[in-house]
């Protein structure tokens, strides 16, 4: 859900690592690398210093401009080319450059000419750097992002550091949708979703058109009161506009629209969405009634603590009337962004490790192919081989204090997994973008753990 509206870390996103390149082609937010890691021929680098090649050369010139950013645009014009420039100004990769200040190289690992793979360190985080450059010895490709583990024991330890809160499963889903783990920490323990909640509402969408009740075509309104507040970008739109089902589920997952989820809960009902999760395994009594974004805003956001400690005195019953009665009136411009966690045992959405894979695994049981295309993110976002792992589906969810990733991913084979990571800090905002890469590196990691790869 990304709450409370913040600019995104450049770059950087909750799912994929962070990147920079000359062609885009929409990893979940940030562009692919043009060279990613897998690429690159595995020639062992023996000493931790920078090979005297042009790929080397331009390493060096990175890690002194990592010391001190930003770099002025000229300088940054004499390293990068042009096409390279075309999709990441300098602005953008001065942006980038300030977030990895005072990075320093550990080793590099694999090298050739035109291109190398490094570790490097930034504070208590490691990042893989993967550099290519040009025929002119210019950078075209440009990849920072965390680098896998290589064991459960690896993830383990990684992910304990990375959250004092922490939940993860690794499971096999099988044919008739049940989820087989493989590893797993706190596997049942019910934690804050974040966004990962739309998981269920795209859900219920989907069994209504199968239904018979609407279609994928069918145009929604855009209404102020259906309107909530970013990730997403429908809020912006005139109001009257249109949109249709499908657009409106695809923005729901792919940016984590908020005013696209509201559209479509209200499109085919709260009830029907806790139906969904009632059958689905999230049961958690604090998910009823089910918050539109909207209000889950105006609760935690709007003259806080006053509306939310009356909501939360209510019974079930009583709170749907006092969203309907009280919340609905309030006007989104009450609402002030908030940094520290809050409310995150009451005022959120709620499901374990367990529930979000069986939820991963009715959605891919259903074999539709307009929610394949909601979900579907290009493995390289992920930092899978697409030819051994030709499907790849992602949602996350974050507020202060909540980061959560979930990716399905289906082997050639036909055997399909799901990994997710879930992590809670009650008292402290996460660095959304490092903990993101992190999380992401370990699951590029347990994927190819599980499948024995």
């Amino acid at each position: 859900m990304n709450i409370p509206s913040k600019p995104t870390r450049v770059l950087a996103t909750a799912a994929v690592a962070v990147s920079m390149t000359a062609c885009v082609n929409q990893p979940i937010s940030a562009g692919a690398a043009s060279v990613p890691a897998a690429t690159v021929p595995a020639t062992a680098v023996a000493a931790p210093g920078i090979p005297d090649t042009p790929a080397g050369k331009q390493l060096a010139w990175l890690l002194d401009a990592l010391a001190s950013p930003p770099v002025p645009e000229a300088e940054i014009g004499k390293h990068f080319a042009s096409d390279f420039l075309k999709g990441t100004p300098a602005k953008v990769i001065n942006q980038v450059l300030t977030s990895f200040k005072g990075m320093r190289l550990e080793k590099v690992t694999t090298s050739r000419e035109d291109a190398l793979i490094a570790l490097a360190t930034e504070g208590e985080w490691r990042h893989e750097i993967s550099l290519s450059v040009d025929t002119a010895g210019l950078i075209n490709g440009l990849l920072f992002r965390a680098p896998a583990p290589k064991s459960w024991a690896e993830l383990d330890e990684r992910l304990k550091k990375a959250a004092p809160q922490a939940g993860f499963l690794a499971a096999e889903v099988a044919k008739n949708g049940n989820c087989r783990p493989v590893h797993a920490i706190a596997r049942d323990r019910k934690r804050p979703l974040g966004s990962i909640f739309k998981l269920y509402v795209l859900g219920t969408v989907a069994q209504r058109i199968k239904a018979g009740a609407f279609s994928w075509d069918t145009e929604l309104t855009i209404t102020p009161e259906l309107k909530s507040l970013p990730s997403g970008e429908l809020q912006d739109r005139p109001d009257g506009s249109k949109v249709t089902v499908m657009e409106a589920a695809k923005l729901m997952i792919s940016i984590s629209d908020n005013t696209a989820t509201d559209l479509l809960i209200h499109k085919v009902g709260r009830k029907a969405v806790e139906r969904t999760m009632r059958a689905w395994g999230a049961t958690d009594k604090r998910n009823f009634p089910l918050l539109k974004t909207r209000e889950l805003f105006v609760l935690k956001g709007a003259d806080y603590p006053r509306h939310a400690k009356r909501y939360l005195s209510l019974s079930t019953a009583k709170k749907r009337d006092y969203l309907e009665k009280v919340v609905a009136e309030v006007p989104l411009t009450r609402v002030k962004a908030w940094t520290k966690p809050r409310e995150l045992d009451t005022i959120e959405y709620f499901a374990s490790p367990s529930d979000i894979c069986r939820a991963q695994a009715q959605l891919i049981k259903m074999d539709d192919k307009q929610v394949d295309k909601a979900m579907s993110v290009p493995a390289s976002a992920l930092g899978l081989d697409p030819k051994q792992w030709p499907t790849v589906w992602y949602k996350g969810g974050s507020e202060p204090g909540v980061h959560d990733q979930s990716f399905l991913a289906r082997t050639s084979a036909g055997k399909t997994y799901v990994v997710t990571s879930m992590a809670v800090n009650p008292k402290a905002a996460f660095d959304d973008g490092k903990l993101g890469a992190e999380l992401t590196a370990l699951a590029r990691g347990a994927f190819p753990l599980a499948d024995g790869s």
